[in-house]
């Protein structure tokens, strides 16, 4: 069944497949990948991860660390039907790589290892596949490994995932004596001899019918629970035949109550055919999905998978090289061809489609056309991202953007040679616009630029990045927070006497300050957490000269005595003064202002504020303890907690500055389930003072 995927016409939607492969990391998604690749014939050479070699995992920075970490798509032909699959990044740092891919997915394979079972991420890819409605099958992997076992990984799927798993085969032999699988549906043996790329079919061993037909007997029974046709052929036969068994296994998997279960070892090839045939069986094609949904304006519209139909499609990905950009799309109606204008239905702006590409990985072959249920990349447009709905001109239509999750750890890049800023600057644009779960910004009191991403590892990668790509030398290092200085106990009646005289018309102004604590909820602070008054009488000052005071206090507030922070929180009164009719001068007033404040603020009673954090930590019942310890550790104070179908939800109050690196942390705690996310929310007293230019503890 060697692929003829460059030969073969446009095929009916029927036949196609858009698949994504989950798991957790190292549980062999790629190298399923890369299997089903040689078995299609779609490559001729089996790659491996250790070496570096496999077709999905082309960048380098991939290939040096054995992981997956941007999503790759390739096409290839499988018994007359095209297979789109993505290789989705398994390492929970980059997540939003996951979130992106699932919302353009018809089905998904979800892997897992055989002796681990459900591990924490896989978890967490199958949660982001329920949200988004994708229906899936699994695959028990490395069951050629010692302590595999099958029954034990099925039970974790049904106990860790709260789904219904409905194992279709069972293994023959165990750990290094794994040959095939029993296929129970048909009630055959596939055997795999070594070094065998394709199975050979045989009889169930003697010694395994009885419990293959026990298993399949417990098979008919779990279907005949949960499919209303199955139930009532069992009651009349007691059994279920092998075609009612495969049309209710594929309703029950494309509706989302069950999950066929299959098992093999991609690293020795064994159990991939009949998981590529599983996957034409079970999971849906375009044509079986609901109808993709958009708005025009204020009402929403439907846009059935046709060829016929009015052009629409989803940008999900974007590559931002030297030589141009690749924007990836799913297209969802209609056809579009090389040449073609396309609306950026958000931006409102029109784009020529220069080429349209059928991606294999790092490779790319040239095709004239795209219809609904394809998945390709195009070359030409100069401005659409991720997330952006392209549509014909004529019918315009936003369909909903893949949702972005908050980055949670920051770090400060630089560049090392001055000369390099601008470069620097244009990187990091590029690599926000390529993932928009980066976000850069310069902190307006520090300087310094932020990068912000999903954990330190996606930071780590993006910041190598950068250097291989625009050969930069960056330093990284960790954000300064901003802190603040407030009054806890102010003076009153503070004179302040500005008289210069160097020739011609001199300087002269004369004030009398009070300062005290601006009380939180009073209503004069503003923004600024600063109120300045006069009670000055009999004209004293002159309003003008007034006004230049506040000036002069506003300009003293850049700097506090304790280590050059920004004052907040202090309120200033104007009590007296004098002027001098000829040397008196608004900037005479507003430098009087400034140095007398300062002396102020040198007399009374500072406090150095830090600022804090609301944080909302979402851990597995079993890991409350050690959190709760954790944010004890980092000086949080717990405000909250709530229970949640088997996870607890715990707010809590955190400096800013003990809470980086705390994604790491909190995942190394609860074995990569726990998540958090802040929000600022002010200030609090810190505990110590701090110097200026002080990085976070």
């Amino acid at each position: 069944m060697r692929s003829e995927l460059h030969r073969q016409p446009a095929r009916p939607l029927t036949d196609i497949r858009n698949l994504g492969i989950l798991a957790h990391v190292d549980a062999g998604k790629t190298t399923v990948t890369e299997r089903i690749l040689y078995l299609t014939g779609a490559v001729h050479k089996q790659g491996e991860v250790h070496d570096g070699t496999t077709v999905t995992d082309f960048d380098p920075q991939e290939r040096d660390r054995g992981i997956t970490i941007f999503a790759a798509a390739v096409s290839c032909a499988w018994d007359g039907h095209r297979i789109n699959l993505l290789d989705t990044p398994g390492h929970v740092d980059f997540s939003d790589e996951v979130e992106r891919s699932l919302r353009v997915l018809d089905g998904a394979i979800a892997v897992f290892d055989a002796v681990a079972g459900v591990e924490p991420q896989s978890e967490s890819v199958w949660r982001q596949a329920d949200r988004h409605g994708v229906p899936r099958i699994a695959f028990v992997n490395k069951l050629d490994r010692a302590g595999a076992d099958l029954d034990s990984a099925v039970a974790s799927i049904r106990e860790r995932l709260h789904t219904v798993p409905l194992a279709v085969q069972l293994p023959i032999g165990a750990e290094d004596g794994f040959t095939g699988v029993v296929d129970l549906l048909r009630m055959r043996a596939l055997v795999w001899a070594d070094g065998a790329d394709t199975f050979e079919e045989a009889a169930v061993p003697e010694g395994l019918r009885d419990e293959a037909l026990r298993r399949r007997r417990l098979l008919d029974e779990a279907v005949a629970e949960l499919h209303p046709a199955a139930l009532e052929e069992f009651c009349a036969r007691s059994s279920l035949s092998g075609a009612t068994l495969r049309g209710a296994l594929r309703d029950l998997t494309r509706t989302g109550e069950a999950v066929v279960v299959l098992c093999g070892s991609a690293y020795r090839n064994r159990g991939i055919e009949p998981l590529l045939e599983a996957v034409v069986a079970y999971l849906p094609s375009p044509l079986d999905v609901p109808p993709v949904r958009g708005t025009l304006g204020d009402a929403v519209q439907e846009r059935a998978a046709d060829p016929s139909a009015p052009f629409a499609a989803l940008v999900f990905k974007v590559n931002s090289t030297a030589t141009g950009r690749l924007t990836f799309l799913r297209v969802y109606s209609g056809t579009v061809r090389k040449g073609d204008t396309v609306l950026d239905a958000g931006a409102r702006r029109q784009e020529r489609i220069g080429r349209i590409l059928r991606v294999q990985a790092g490779r790319h072959t040239d095709v004239d056309a795209a219809v609904a249920g394809d998945i390709v990349a195009v070359i030409g447009l100069k401005s659409a991202r991720t997330g952006a709905t392209l549509c014909a001109p004529s019918a315009p239509l936003v369909l909903e953007p893949p949702s972005s999750a908050a980055p949670v750890v920051s770090v400060a890049v630089e560049a090392r040679r001055s000369t390099d800023t601008e470069r620097l600057v244009t990187a990091l644009a590029r690599i926000v616009e390529e993932d928009p779960s980066l976000t850069v910004r310069t902190d307006p009191e520090t300087g310094q630029t932020v990068l912000s991403g999903m954990g330190e590892l996606h930071l780590e990668v993006a910041v190598e990045k950068i250097r291989r790509a625009h050969e930069l030398e960056i330093g990284v290092g960790r954000p300064q927070v901003s802190y603040r200085e407030t009054v806890a106990r102010g003076v009153s009646g503070l004179v302040y006497r500005h008289v210069k005289q160097d020739g011609g018309a001199g300087q002269f102004a004369h004030v009398v300050l009070d300062v005290e604590p601006l009380e939180a909820g009073d209503g004069e602070g503003g923004e600024a957490g600063f109120a300045f008054r006069s009670t000055v009488v009999g004209g004293r000052v002159p309003q003008e000269y007034v006004r230049a005071v506040e000036a002069g206090c506003r300009d003293a507030l850049a700097e506090g005595p304790l280590g050059g922070h920004p004052v907040t929180g202090v309120r200033v009164t104007l009590s007296d003064g004098a002027t001098h009719s000829k040397d008196s001068s608004e900037m005479a007033f507003r430098t009087a202002g400034r140095f007398a404040l300062r002396e102020a603020l040198r007399a009374s009673a500072m406090v150095l504020l830090e600022p804090v954090a609301e944080v909302t930590v979402t851990v597995p019942d079993d890991a409350v303890g050690g959190v709760l310890g954790d944010l004890a550790a980092r000086r949080g104070r717990v405000s909250g907690s709530a229970a949640r179908s088997g996870t607890v939800v715990i707010t809590a109050t955190v400096p800013l500055a003990e809470l980086f690196g705390y994604a790491t942390r909190l995942r190394s705690r609860t074995q990569g389930r726990g998540t958090f996310t802040s929000r600022p929310t002010g200030y609090a007293p810190a505990p110590e003072p701090v110097g200026p230019g002080t990085s976070a503890r």
